[in-house]
């Protein structure tokens, strides 16, 4: 017994088989079963960002739709697919947990993307082609064809909110935080899952894209839907080697309990020891292979919740440790909020940049390169950079800093803000002289190619990629590692919720802009015609605000307090259990000597 309890017996996190039993750290987690979801995220990326990546395209050249309005309609779907996550970590946390909230909403991934396939492939469903260069001209898409490709779109949406949040919290489920070695393990993991998704997004940018702009929609779109079956079966065929995290509840409602109890005990004055405050029993903590968390002064509102007045519902008194989890959630929202811009430039990539794209010569011999295909050297940055940062950078700095990171999340986070400053300098120069040479052909007013490489655009998807790999891997890492053990999935929604309103934030900027720069009869600065726009100022004003976001960013990195080690307070609620005990085994000698 004293073996299997060791570190090669059971895993201490509390994870579980799908049965419901303790399961040995040698049977099950770990890479092996990481390699299953890696790869699994590999197929499914390629099948996201094969819609994804040239949307824009699509909707500007077959349903006829404006610069402005596609690329509204591009962010706002982008937007909702990142904002639905939070509904997906809720039926995880709280009813059928991680594994099968997982399993059904890839269903309905699946089912949106067969149905987006029809609606490009089956004549009553697709718009009438058109070979008029002008496509104002062209004939309007019909509302069922609009109606059946929306619907498609958002049906995929909804199936990705369940996926997206839980694959990952999965993935880091296979490492146990309470294993010095596996704990290491899971500081990689989130490094090389980042890996993983833009090695399928570079597939996805290059290859489908290709085949979408020169061969055709139906098979631009068909083999994503392809990809992203061959992705569920793969994860299907890596369950036995999976560790499972029981549902512990609602954290929503978790976090409404201690809310409402110190909103109705407003008036409680908070004890100066926190030991007067309600907690639960250290036996409940180790039972159940979670910590306790000590009180903290920070949001001493919340305490309140704790002051035992009278009644003990859920909804008068919560322990210490639930006010303390609700307190981590609410301390990560500032930092939240000061990741929506960044994220708001991460939209430019499927939209404004592609725009710019079309405006370029794209022939290299006899190849015509696709706008959107430059994403893929945002993948390439940023997989170039991520290799870089985890095999040289971190083993360099570590041995100044001391901190097995490297850096803390939050100053890689800040060193990916600083690079979307430069970036938004770089793309509104670059713009400024694509307009230039623009005037100095006479093709402004007729909107023909400008005579300039397609490649001038290269340094803004590059810094992309490099602002990713510090910027977005931290932000991933950050919200899991700081949200307490029964909230992950929540807290993993968060990067993605950062997402979603990066995107809705883009078309509210794009659609003001639009509307505030037509002034008096003008035509703004973003038009169809993008030789006759003023997009280097929209670049601009997005550097400026860029730079005022990271202003922000440093005032909140001074005020957070990152939370506990979790190894660290296991050890600690050991300790004091193990204390507890032998204080009632010498109560008890004490008995019977007398």
């Amino acid at each position: 017994m004293e073996e299997e309890n060791g570190s090669d017996g059971y895993t201490k996190d509390g994870t579980v088989d799908l049965k419901g039993n303790p399961i040995l750290r040698s049977k099950r987690g770990g890479w092996t079963a990481c390699s299953f979801i890696v790869v699994y995220e590999v197929f499914e990326r390629m099948a996201y960002y094969g819609i994804s990546s040239n949307l824009f395209i699509y909707l500007t050249k077959k349903l006829r739709e404006g610069t402005v309005e596609s690329a509204n309609n591009v962010t706002n779907w982008v937007g909702t697919i990142w904002m639905t996550p939070v509904l997906g970590a809720y039926i995880a946390d709280a009813v059928l947990g991680r594994y099968w909230t997982f399993l059904g909403a890839s269903a309905i991934y699946l089912s949106g993307m067969c149905l987006l396939t029809l609606s490009v492939t089956i004549h009553p469903l697709k718009p009438s082609p058109c070979s008029d260069p002008i496509i104002a001209n062209c004939e309007k898409a019909t509302p069922l064809q609009i109606g059946v490709f929306f619907g498609a779109l958002y049906t995929l949406a909804l199936g990705t909110g369940g996926t997206k949040p839980n694959i990952s919290t999965i993935g880091a489920d296979q490492f146990d935080e309470f294993d010095p070695k596996e704990k290491a393990h899971k500081i990689s993991f989130f490094n090389w899952w980042m890996f993983s998704i833009f090695f399928g997004t570079l597939f996805a940018n290059t290859v489908l894209v290709y085949i979408q702009d020169n061969v055709g929609w139906t098979l631009g779109y068909g083999l994503p839907a392809i990809g992203l079956a061959i992705s569920i079966v793969i994860f299907l065929i890596g369950t036995p080697f999976y560790r499972h995290k029981v549902p512990t509840g609602s954290p929503f409602t978790k976090m409404a309990k201690v809310i409402v109890a110190s909103m109705r005990k407003w008036r409680v004055e908070v004890p100066t020891d926190p030991k007067e405050l309600y907690e639960l029993d250290l036996e409940v903590y180790a039972k159940n292979g979670k910590y306790r968390i000590d009180s903290t002064p920070t949001f001493r509102f919340l305490n309140k919740a704790c002051v035992k007045t009278g009644p003990t519902t859920p909804w008068m008194l919560s322990p210490i440790t639930r006010v303390e989890e609700t307190k981590q959630m609410l301390r990560m929202i500032p930092i939240l909020i000061a990741t929506f811009i960044p994220s708001t430039m991460i939209a430019q990539i499927g939209t404004l940049f592609v725009k710019q794209g079309t405006t370029l010569e794209r022939k290299v011999g006899n190849f015509n390169i696709p706008p959107a295909s430059l994403a893929g050297f945002v993948t390439l940055s940023m997989l170039i950079n991520v290799v870089l940062y985890d095999r040289f950078f971190v083993k360099i700095i570590k041995k100044w800093t001391k901190n097995p990171r490297g850096i803390t999340l939050l100053q890689r986070m800040g060193i990916g803000m600083i690079f979307h400053i430069v970036i938004m300098v770089v793309a509104s120069l670059t713009e400024m002289y694509r307009i230039r040479v623009a005037k100095e052909n006479g093709v402004v007013e007729n909107g023909k190619q400008v005579p300039l490489s397609i490649f001038i655009l290269l340094p803004q998807f590059i810094l992309m990629g490099a602002a990713d790999a510090f910027l977005e891997v931290a932000k991933i890492e950050f919200f899991y590692d700081q949200a307490p053990e029964s909230m992950k999935s929540l807290g993993t929604s968060y990067s993605m919720t950062s997402l979603g309103a990066g995107n809705f934030i883009s078309s509210f900027l794009l659609s003001t802009v639009s509307k505030i720069t037509k002034g008096d009869g003008g035509e703004g600065w973003i038009r169809n015609n993008l030789n006759a726009s003023h997009l280097d100022y929209y670049y601009a004003f997005f550097a400026i605000l860029n730079f005022l976001n990271f202003g922000l960013f440093l005032v909140l990195v001074r005020f957070y307090v990152y939370k506990a080690e979790v190894s660290d307070s296991m050890k600690v609620l050991g300790e004091e259990l193990a204390a507890s005990r032998q204080k009632v085994v010498n109560e008890e000698a004490i008995v019977v000597a007398q």
